[in-house]
C-alpha cells in the first residue's frame, strides 16, 4: 500500500487508515481484533481512535474502543507495526461522563485524558495525539455557519500547545494534530507554535467525501498545503450513505438506522439523498459499486494523506481497501465534478 508523509514528522502513514469508532458498539472484541489483523495484513499502519469512542457516544461504552485496541496490542505484540492515533474530547456538557462534563483543553483535562488512553490502550506512547474538536466556538458536526452569539469561555490555543509539548517531552505522545478545525484554527496553532517555541501540528482530521468537499477550497486546503499539515479524511462514505445501501434498502442495518435520526441529521438531508442517487447511478454505469467509486475518488485526491475507513464486517473492509486499486477515468472524474456543481456540499 502507498504511504505518505505525515506533516513534517518523519512518519509515513498508509494511504488508508483503519477507523475504529464501531469497536465496542457495532463490533465485538473478536470483530475488532479480526479487523486489526486484516488491516495490517493489507498494509495499513495507521489506526485511529478516540477517548469518546465508540459511536454512538454513551456513558456505558465510553473508552471501549481504546480498550479493545489495547487487548489486541497485548495479544498481538504488534505495537511497533502501527502508527497509533487517538484524540482528546473538546468541551461538551452533554457528555457528562467525560470528566464530569467539564472537559476542556486545559492542562488538567489533557493530562487526565492521555493517562486514561494510555491505560486503556496498554501502551506507553501515543504516536499522534489529536484535539477532537476545538475549545472555542466553531461550527462542527454539521453546523456550517459561524455564529458570534455562541461565543463561550475557552482555553487559549497556546495553553493547549504548552501541555502537549510537556507530554511530548515526557515521551507520552509523539506528535500532535487537530480535528474538526478551521483555517483560522490551523493558522493560530502554527502561529503560536512559532512564536512560543511550542510543538507544531502535523495533521488535521476533517470531514471529506463526495457530499462534503469544503476542505478543498483555498481557505483550508491552501493553508494546510503551505503549512505542511496533512489531511486525514474522515467519513469518506458519509456514514454509509455513499455506499447507496440506504438508497436500495432504507432500513438497512447501519448507523443511520440503528442510532436516533437526530444524532447526525446532515446525512439525511433531501439534498444528500439526491446526490447519493446520482453518484450511485454514475458508479453503476461504469461497472463499480457506489462505495468503490466514492472511496477511489477520495484515495486519489492529492491532498489526502490518509483516508480513514470504518467497517462492521470483514467483507466491507476488504471492499473498502480494494478500492485503492481502482483508477477513475477522466470521464468519471468529470462526471463527479458535474454532479458536485449541481448539488454542492449537501453533507457538509
Amino acid at each position: 500500500m502507498r504511504t505518505n508523509k505525515l506533516g513534517a514528522t518523519g512518519l509515513r502513514v498508509s494511504s488508508i487508515a483503519l477507523g475504529t469508532m464501531t469497536f465496542g458498539e457495532q463490533n465485538s472484541e473478536a470483530d475488532a481484533h479480526s479487523q486489526l489483523d486484516y488491516a495490517l495484513e493489507r498494509g495499513i499502519n495507521l489506526v485511529d481512535t478516540a477517548e469518546m469512542y465508540p459511536v454512538m457516544p454513551r456513558a456505558q461504552t465510553q473508552g471501549s474502543t481504546e480498550r479493545l485496541i489495547g487487548t489486541w496490542l497485548k495479544k498481538s505484540g504488534r505495537r511497533a507495526d502501527i502508527v497509533l492515533a487517538t484524540k482528546v474530547a473538546g468541551p461538551n456538557a452533554a457528555m457528562h461522563w467525560i470528566r464530569g462534563g467539564k472537559n476542556n483543553l486545559d492542562a488538567a483535562n489533557i493530562r487526565a485524558a492521555v493517562e486514561a488512553s494510555l491505560t486503556r490502550l496498554q501502551t506507553e506512547h501515543i504516536d499522534l495525539y489529536q484535539i477532537h474538536w476545538p475549545s472555542r466556538n466553531v461550527p462542527v458536526f454539521g453546523a456550517s455557519a459561524f455564529e458570534p452569539a455562541k461565543e463561550r469561555a475557552c482555553v487559549a490555543i497556546e495553553d493547549t500547545l504548552a501541555v502537549l509539548g510537556q507530554l511530548i517531552d515526557e515521551g507520552k505522545i509523539g506528535h500532535i494534530g487537530v480535528s474538526n478545525e478551521s483555517a483560522w484554527g490551523v493558522s493560530e496553532y502554527i502561529k503560536q507554535s512559532e512564536i512560543k517555541g511550542l510543538p507544531r501540528i502535523a495533521s488535521i482530521q476533517n470531514l471529506y467525501n463526495l457530499s462534503a468537499r469544503t476542505f478543498e477550497t483555498s481557505l483550508l486546503n491552501e493553508t494546510c498545503y503551505r503549512e505542511d499539515v496533512s489531511l486525514l479524511a474522515y467519513s469518506p462514505l458519509a456514514f454509509g450513505q455513499l455506499s447507496a445501501k440506504y438508497l436500495d434498502h432504507p432500513k438497512a442495518a447501519g448507523r443511520l438506522t440503528i442510532f436516533p435520526p437526530n444524532w447526525s441529521p446532515r446525512y439525511l438531508r433531501p439534498s444528500v439523498l439526491a446526490a447519493v442517487k446520482e453518484y450511485a447511478g454514475l458508479a453503476r454505469a461504469h461497472g463499480m459499486t457506489p462505495a468503490t467509486m466514492a472511496l477511489a475518488w477520495c484515495y486519489s485526491r492529492w491532498f489526502v494523506a490518509s483516508t480513514i475507513i470504518g467497517a462492521t464486517t470483514l467483507a466491507q473492509l476488504k471492499e473498502n481497501i480494494d478500492a485503492a486499486e481502482v483508477t477513475l477515468s477522466a470521464e468519471v472524474a468529470a462526471a463527479i465534478d458535474a454532479i458536485h456543481a449541481r448539488i454542492t456540499n449537501p453533507g457538509a
